[in-house]
């Protein structure tokens, strides 16, 4: 896998704090290789406030041929777009970052498209569900809007930020259809729950929802990945629902990344 790297290699660094954990170094430089691509992901541990500093540096080299943006950096970088795709616009977020061909940064968001995805492959179905979702950061917002286009019928929204949650519930009915609500963290009735916030990063974290309300016939979705089966998790699989983890979100978007890092960008300006 890397015993092609030489000073050919193209550099695809993922920026991140904490990044201890990320998976996805691994997977894409071996995706890279399977593809044909002398290239490789790199971890890259970039506190907020260093943002700025090391997208300036990493834009002036030459052989950097994309970015993967992970927390908490993924407001943040869209500001350094040049262009990005709609959805990527719409919300203001990008978790991946490809070069224009005049050098400057091309945008997307990806995290909605691969949780989505990891659910249905693990026999949640969407179309037609009522829906939970916690968190309307930079994922839970690219998650809101890949469960619309998935034809969920109601998405109840909550996030411990009552402002960002109306902020999103403002936008999305513009973008799919669905009924789109904010709610307490309450289950009950839904057919669906997906926690799209960091809660179960550390075991000292509170659980997203009261567990005690989760029922069988649910489907509980979870974006943390690489601290094993969260607490909400466990809780969910005790009680009998089927479940997606972080890491099985992980998995799915790795053929998207390769895709968007690979394919030339074509540029749409983000002003």
């Amino acid at each position: 896998m890397l015993n092609a790297l030489s000073g050919e290699t193209r550099l695809f660094p993922i920026l991140g704090d904490p990044i201890a954990f990320v998976k996805s170094p691994l997977r894409l430089t071996a995706g890279f290789s399977a593809r044909g691509h002398n290239a490789a992901c790199v971890p890259m541990l970039v506190p907020e406030a260093q943002l700025p500093d090391v997208m300036r540096g990493l834009s002036l080299i030459p052989n950097i041929g994309g970015l993967l943006i992970t927390m908490p950096h993924k407001f943040a970088a869209f500001g350094f777009c040049a262009t990005s795709s709609e959805r990527a616009k719409l919300l203001g977020v990008v978790s991946v970052m490809r070069r224009n061909a005049d050098g400057s940064w091309d945008g997307d968001m990806l995290d909605g498209l691969a949780f989505v995805k990891a659910q249905k492959d693990h026999g949640a179905r969407p179309d037609g569900a009522r829906v939970l979702l916690i968190g309307a950061g930079g994922a839970g917002s690219a998650i809101a809007i890949a469960l619309l286009e998935a034809g969920v019928r109601e998405l109840i929204i909550h996030d411990a930020d009552e402002a960002r949650t109306g902020a999103l519930i403002e936008l999305v009915p513009h973008y799919a259809g669905g009924r789109v609500i904010a709610g307490p963290p309450d289950p009950t009735g839904c057919d669906m729950v997906c926690n799209a916030t960091p809660l179960g990063m550390s075991t000292n974290d509170p659980l997203p929802l009261p567990v005690d309300l989760l029922r069988p016939s649910m489907f509980v979705g979870d974006v943390v990945a690489g601290h094993g089966v969260t607490l909400l998790l466990q809780a969910a699989l005790a009680v009998g629902c089927r479940t997606a983890n972080g890491v099985q979100m992980v998995e799915a978007v790795q053929e998207m990344m390769l895709d968007f890092m690979l394919t030339e960008s074509r540029p749409q300006p983000v002003a």
